[in-house]
């Protein structure tokens, strides 16, 4: 029996480190330094979930009507991988902007960092 995959998209220094966390629960886990990555790792394999924080599109920071950095690759969980649970980490600051992209994308849940192991892990059980 295989392990259920996840991709941990980390982008910044903020991300936390859940890989003892991810082992302990029997998850393998892909680490991938951007979300193009990411995007091209589901090209190859669809994971269980995707761990990524959400940093918000202020001024022109993301081309046409994105809302953040995490449209993109949400669009493409749901080409590959359209049962992909997707976990966004969100500072405290920009989780107002969090509703506007959950209305356009399936989203498990969101996470104020800082993220306490025991709510993800609850998370990764269900």
């Amino acid at each position: 029996m295989t392990a259920p995959l996840l991709f941990s998209v980390v982008e910044s220094p903020g991300h936390p480190n859940f890989s003892a966390l991810y082992r302990q629960l029997g998850i393998e886990e892909r680490r991938l330094p951007s979300l193009r990555k990411a995007i091209q790792a589901l090209k190859t394999a669809a994971p269980h979930w995707v761990v990524a924080e959400f940093f918000h599109g202020f001024g022109s920071n993301y081309a046409g009507a994105n809302l953040s950095n995490l449209d993109v690759l949400l669009a493409s969980l749901q080409k590959y991988a359209p049962g992909a649970r997707m976990i966004v980490l969100v500072e405290k600051s920009q989780r107002i902007y969090v509703d506007k992209l959950a209305e356009r994308y399936p989203l498990h849940a969101v996470l104020v960092q800082p993220v306490a192991a025991e709510t993800l892990a609850s998370l990764l059980r269900a």
